[in-house]
């Protein structure tokens, strides 16, 4: 049997003892039904967001502010609602992403389309398997209908066909806007997004604190943005502050920086 190591700093809390790390969702939801990837509604929520203002003051506040532009009272509240699952979950993150000014949109882009895998389990299995198994095909092309069928398949009996309509249509808005699939008209050819080398040393910091299935090299995180087996390992060789070794089976990670946190300290 061949064994695979990759290391992981596991955080404890003050007392020395080991701190309970955040997970990905695992819950089927409907969030993606009213908000897609949400690209410049995150990053105006990275810009304003304050974790020390209770939630319940939140929302009256960004809508005083125009956090969100003219949205209403309502959307702003949904907006905000959503961000809870796909930042404010990930505590050490949403420090980092608040701090981080200078962030391009190539990173911002991948970093809304990670985020949103990690509180989507059904966004994530549709990017970081279903397209990833349709890009192995000769012609490597979707449409509504063969999304709707995914969606059926998956989940047959659990919504009404209007649901189903309505979830195949937001999966495709969401991987349009992460770069996964051409935009607007069907059939929309697959696409890879760029993935910059602080976007991918920002996602392995993450996934090192996160509870998910996988490993640090065999993902849906990485293998929706095409970064996978030897691909990955020349990205990982040339990636700084991240030492990786890969023998048959065998992969190990060395780290400069112990956390996500002091990972962005030293290089944002």
């Amino acid at each position: 049997m061949t064994a695979r190591v990759e290391a992981v700093t596991i955080a404890t809390d003050p007392t020395g003892a080991p701190a309970e790390r955040p997970a990905e969702a695992t819950d089927i939801h409907t969030r993606i039904l009213r908000l897609a990837l949400g690209i410049e509604d995150s990053r105006a929520y990275w810009e304003h967001i304050d974790p020390a203002v209770p939630a319940v003051e939140r929302a009256l506040l960004a809508f005083e502010q125009r956090w969100f532009g003219s949205k209403s009272l309502e959307r702003v509240r949904f907006l905000l609602s959503s961000f809870v699952h796909r930042y404010d979950t990930f505590p050490e993150a949403l420090g980092v992403l608040r701090r981080w000014n200078a962030m391009d949109a190539s990173t911002r882009q991948v970093i809304c389309h990670w985020h949103l895998q990690l509180s989507d389990p059904l966004y994530r299995r549709f990017t970081g398997m279903f397209l990833v198994e349709r890009r192995a095909l000769r012609d490597p092309k979707v449409d509504r209908d063969i999304v709707l069928r995914w969606v059926k398949n998956e989940f047959p009996e659990r919504w009404s066909a209007a649901t189903c309509v309505q979830f195949a249509s937001k999966l495709l808005s969401a991987a349009s806007e992460a770069g996964l699939l051409s935009p607007k008209r069907d059939p929309r050819a697959l696409l890879l997004p760029k993935v910059p080398e602080l976007a991918l040393a920002y996602l392995l910091h993450l996934l090192r604190g996160v509870r998910f299935a996988g490993t640090l090299t065999e993902n849906p995180y990485l293998a929706s943005v095409g970064l996978v087996d030897g691909f990955l390992d020349q990205r990982l060789r040339a990636l700084p502050g991240i030492q990786f070794r890969r023998m048959a089976h065998l992969t190990e990670f060395e780290w400069e920086a112990p956390t996500l946190g002091a990972w962005a300290e030293a290089t944002l």
